[in-house]
């Protein structure tokens, strides 16, 4: 068998961990099936995975990861559209509380973005997905004399402000947020130091989370 032993070695570490810890947990959500108040839409990257970041236990929060953690516009043209499905699971099956978009520093689709990066195949798949974040870096303007960390960093916490603009393109999303009944959020992870920060919808600027306990854990962390 050829299946990865990193899989296997975790799987076996899973049995006797956390099954074990919330086998009844396990048992009812195969019962009474799924139930989750959260959605959140974060990136594939490996380094970025919410559930680990929220501490989040089984059946707390659906999830879906792509490039970017982005979200197409409202096009309901016969296309598979893979977002789009779990958007419409969440919001009209499951009826979600919350959608979070979750995007985070050295993002690697973003950089492809800002650097022209060549086609990593001729289908050019991922220059073709980050077309959409086209209206973020127009709305932070050219580079200019700015750092590239700095200018990531915006251009990052910009294309979060498109994708709730995107969000609000589809009518079972729209409808409900108007009515009060669903919540739409962005958040910005950072990668080297854990930090977590949310949009301030008043000001438009991204405000640190849980603050006082991120700087202890990050002083501790360092030694």
């Amino acid at each position: 068998m050829n299946f990865p032993g990193r899989l296997v070695e975790g799987y076996t570490a899973f049995l006797a961990g956390r099954l074990r810890e919330e086998q009844s947990r396990y048992r009812q959500l195969a019962e009474t099936g799924q139930s989750p108040e959260i959605m959140v839409i974060g990136c594939c990257d490996s380094r970025v995975s919410p559930e680990v970041i929220f501490d989040a236990g089984p059946g707390e929060l659906f999830v879906v990861r792509n490039v970017a953690n982005l979200v197409p516009p409202y096009t309901p043209d016969g296309a598979q559209r893979a977002v789009s499905a779990a958007l419409e699971f969440a919001v009209q099956a499951l009826k979600v509380k919350h959608i979070v978009v979750l995007g985070h520093a050295q993002c690697g689709g973003i950089r492809a973005y800002a650097e022209e990066s060549a086609p990593l195949s001729p289908g050019d798949f991922i220059g073709r997905w980050m077309e959409m974040i086209a209206p973020a870096a127009k709305a932070i303007g050219p580079r200019g004399d700015l750092p590239i960390a700095d200018y990531l960093t915006k251009l990052e916490q910009s294309s979060l402000l498109t994708t709730l603009d995107n969000l609000m393109t589809f009518p079972c999303v729209r409808i409900l947020v108007e009515r009060g009944k669903l919540h739409l959020h962005a958040a910005y992870f950072g990668v080297a130091t854990g930090a977590l920060s949310v949009l301030d919808r008043e000001s438009g600027a991204f405000q640190p989370v849980a603050s006082a306990e991120h700087r202890a854990a990050f002083s501790a962390a360092r030694f």
